[in-house]
């Protein structure tokens, strides 16, 4: 089982007045073992804005990588087909209103007629049906100017929330279809890790219900808020899938950035040193050892990482040495001592 270190803690101070660099002591020290899976960065809140309209792009006001406010204009598409009909739905509610008012005032003259007795009670019948019928015109047409101005409004689209655009998938000019995508934006608020984990490490990860997230590209660790063992499993694989929340908007994250999930799951005692102790020439890797005014280079085999920034002596240290917390400082005083290394 891989395992996931964290240091309690090394107290840097000056060995002595001669040395002109931090120094401290190392030691077996409790740290976190655990299991450590492949994961990537999602965003909770995505959306891909297509068209739903058809016409010439006229304007894409954003491009991938600029923020956005919700509701702010991105992009607008020529909406003169919308426009004409709009007009002809208007067109259609004044002649929709033109048959009704003729309709009813045939019907008040049937009406009267009939009561007189001077026309039967089906003309009155047939005068009542065109009534309604015009009625039933004119919502229809009422209706229509109500889609046109809806389907005219869909060429103009603004975001729908705070967030950054991860992608302008059109140029101003093209021609936008119905349900083509044009842009990709995420908030960034939301994004979260997900992990990768077999059906046999699921307990002691749900028992562990915490973790730290190593990304690589950054050189950085995120402690999470929760973990989420998600109830689906992959059926060729068996694999599953584990949310983890980080507990804060982190900068330069963003979906499909690749990370490491380490969950704690026990205890164990390791030789650990901070990272920045460790000075890499080529292929050899090693720490300044200070023995009293002494200053030695000596080459070790390095375990993993840990959260805390400390990384796992393998060998080559031994428990109760003193190292250069400051390799760089250390090797500058070593030349100036003529020594060489």
């Amino acid at each position: 089982m891989k395992r996931v270190l964290f240091l309690l803690g090394l107290m840097p101070h000056l060995a002595s007045a001669a040395l002109p660099f931090a120094t401290a002591e190392v030691a077996l020290r409790p740290v976190a073992s655990g299991y450590s899976a492949e994961a990537v960065v999602e965003a909770g809140r995505e959306s891909t804005l297509a068209a739903q309209v058809s016409g010439r792009i006229l304007a894409l006001t954003v491009d991938a990588g600029d923020k956005v406010r919700q509701g702010q204009m991105l992009a607008r598409i020529d909406d003169t087909e919308a426009r004409n009909s709009e007009a002809g739905s208007a067109a259609q509610v004044a002649q929709a209103q033109a048959n009704l008012a003729n309709a009813q005032a045939q019907f008040d003259r049937t009406r009267q007629l009939v009561a007189r007795k001077f026309m039967s009670a089906s003309s009155l019948d047939k005068a009542q049906a065109d009534f309604q019928a015009a009625q039933a015109q004119l919502a229809a047409a009422r209706a229509g100017v109500a889609q046109s101005s809806t389907t005219r409004g869909f060429s103009t689209i603004s975001a729908p929330f705070n967030g950054l655009v991860s992608a302008r998938l059109a140029q101003v000019g093209e021609m936008a279809s119905l349900g083509r995508p044009l842009l990709t934006i995420f908030d960034p608020a939301t994004l979260r890790i997900v992990a990768s984990v077999p059906q046999e490490k699921l307990a002691e990860v749900r028992k562990s219900g915490r973790a730290s997230i190593e990304l690589p590209e950054r050189g950085d660790w995120i402690e999470s808020a929760t973990v989420t063992v998600l109830p689906a499993a992959d059926s060729r694989t068996h694999v599953s899938q584990v949310r983890i929340e980080v507990p804060r908007e982190v900068a330069g994250l963003y979906p499909g950035m690749f990370a490491r999930a380490h969950f704690s799951v026990g205890q164990a005692r390791k030789l650990v040193v901070p990272t920045s102790a460790v000075l890499r020439r080529s292929e050899v890797t090693g720490i300044y050892v200070v023995q009293g005014e002494r200053v030695l280079f000596r080459q070790v085999r390095l375990g993993e990482e840990t959260s805390g920034g400390q990384v796992e002596v393998m060998s080559g240290l031994d428990t109760g040495e003193r190292i250069a917390l400051e390799p760089v400082k250390a090797g500058i005083y070593l030349k100036s001592l003529g020594a060489g290394h």
